[in-house]
């Protein structure tokens, strides 16, 4: 098994370059078959499972190859706030609710056995039932979700090359995450070089989205370029992360062009550039105390309307918290402040709201996934316990208003809120509203965990007055998942 093992290594370093090749032509091209297999990047550490542990302990050749998958379902109830932005707390006239399962399955294939390159696929089959949107955004039937190649070993020398569709998340994910609460999740067909040494690490990209196609291979829009440098060290100083970034999105007139499959709305015209920096305390290093905080400024043009407005937002998240180490259950107080900027007029020839990028909002602005980081001040108020080893407890308390009452009201993603009462409201209220969220985790086996929570948003007065001619309700959410991995 062992020769075999070896000879495979050799084998590999042979076919590799010419596999990169093929999927670096195959993602210039337009969208189609072809350009939705491209290579993808596995992490650096071969992950565990039930099928791995099994197959490691027949023979030692299978610790450098990840075999496995996970299956994922979750039964989700939504009143008065059922994924339809322009009819949230509406009281009557419009139908709001919505329940419905989320079923997802990823299988995947990894090497991790030589010591300058390594390689990963993955698969994913992702299905509703009982979902009233439509379009329905969370159904994508099985598709590549990454393939990417590794090429290189950082403690070898300090470059390496990730290329293909893989996953990309940074920091607390606010401007680039994997969107994995999700059904579909986010990957990109990208290549990023890496320096890293013990002093840093740096990674520089560039790439596109992929754009999820129900019925066809999921491919990219080619006219939706998205670049980046982000670097990140813990010597700067010796108790926190610390972290800047310089990003790129350019869209072009054909990028708005919505092909008829796609299930992820495609982006107007824009060139948006975000510099941004952010700090977290390092674990174990200031005696229970914790904090975090992130600085955005983001500069261009986008396209509004037919006409070309200089883009001018800045957003900015502050937190910190305390955790009781010698209480049982450790129990954690966090408070946070979430900020970012609104359009204060549309006719100035400026755009002063952020554009997010590709962010993982559901876990920083609210489970119940109302809100997302645009026209905001939003304070939050966290208390976390484990009352067992396997329990993670959480309840969260947000408040929201408006930065600027001249802009919308903006939904989690998407446009503003435009219609059925809601608009650029001048003179209203500021007040949209506070959400309250309980999380439960019951994590059973590294291999399978229990989720539930419930949230209830406590409209305020913006919305009230809004939507008056229609009657406004409370919005109510609740879900249960299952995670399973092997």
């Amino acid at each position: 098994m062992n020769r075999i093992y070896h000879s495979s290594c050799k084998w590999l370093g042979v076919l590799l370059p010419a596999v990169v090749a093929q999927a670096a032509v195959a993602q210039t091209a337009p969208v189609s078959a072809a350009a939705k297999t491209p290579a993808k990047t596995p992490s650096s550490k071969v992950s565990t499972g039930v099928l791995n542990e099994w197959l490691r302990a027949q023979d030692e050749a299978f610790k450098s190859w990840d075999i496995g998958g996970q299956f994922r379902a979750r039964f989700e109830v939504k009143d008065k706030a059922g994924s339809f932005p322009n009819r949230d707390f509406i009281k009557s006239t419009q139908d709001n609710d919505n329940s419905y399962l989320l079923l997802r399955e990823k299988v995947h294939l990894g090497y991790t056995g030589c010591n300058w390159f390594n390689f990963y696929v993955e698969g994913r089959d992702s299905t509703t039932h009982g979902d009233d949107r439509n379009p329905n955004r969370e159904s994508d039937q099985f598709d590549l979700h990454q393939a990417y190649v590794v090429l290189g070993n950082a403690k070898e020398f300090p470059v390496t090359l990730k290329v293909g569709r893989q996953e990309m998340t940074y920091g607390d994910e606010r401007v680039i995450g994997v969107g994995d609460w999700g059904n579909l999740g986010r990957s990109f067909d990208a290549a990023k070089l890496r320096f890293e040494n013990d002093s840093l690490w740096v990674d520089a990209f560039s790439g596109r989205v992929v754009m999820p196609d129900q019925f066809n291979l999921n491919g990219v829009n080619d006219y939706d370029w998205f670049s980046g440098v982000y670097a990140s060290t813990k010597k700067l100083v010796p108790w926190q992360e610390t972290q800047v970034y310089f990003l790129s999105r350019n869209a072009n007139v054909q990028a708005g062009v919505a092909d008829p499959g796609w299930l992820t709305t495609p982006p107007g015209a824009r060139d948006i550039y975000t510099l941004g920096m952010r700090v977290k305390s390092l674990p174990g290093k200031l005696k229970g105390w914790d904090y975090t905080g992130e600085m955005v400024y983001q500069m261009g043009s986008i396209n509004s309307l037919g006409k070309r407005l200089d883009q001018q937002a800045v957003a900015l998240s502050l937190g910190g918290g305390y955790t009781l180490e010698e209480t049982v259950g450790k129990p954690r107080l966090g408070l946070e402040y979430n900020y970012s900027s609104g359009d204060s007029d549309p006719t100035d020839g400026k755009s002063q709201t952020l554009d997010t990028l590709f962010p993982t909002a559901h876990k920083v602005y609210g489970y119940m996934d109302l809100i997302g980081w645009r026209n905001l001040h939003n304070p939050r108020f966290s208390v976390g316990i484990k009352p067992a080893k396997p329990v993670q407890v959480t309840l969260d308390y947000h408040a929201f208003w408006l930065a600027d009452d001249r802009d919308f009201f903006y939904p989690e993603s998407g446009a503003g809120r435009a219609a059925n009462g809601y608009g650029r409201n001048s003179g209203l209220s500021k007040y949209v509203g506070s959400e309250v969220n309980l999380d439960v985790t019951y994590t059973v086996k590294s291999w399978l965990g229990f989720r539930t929570g419930f949230g209830h948003f406590f409209r305020g007065s913006y919305i009230e007055d809004s939507v008056r001619a229609n009657g406004s309700q409370d919005a109510d959410w609740v879900y249960l998942q299952t995670t399973l991995s092997f």
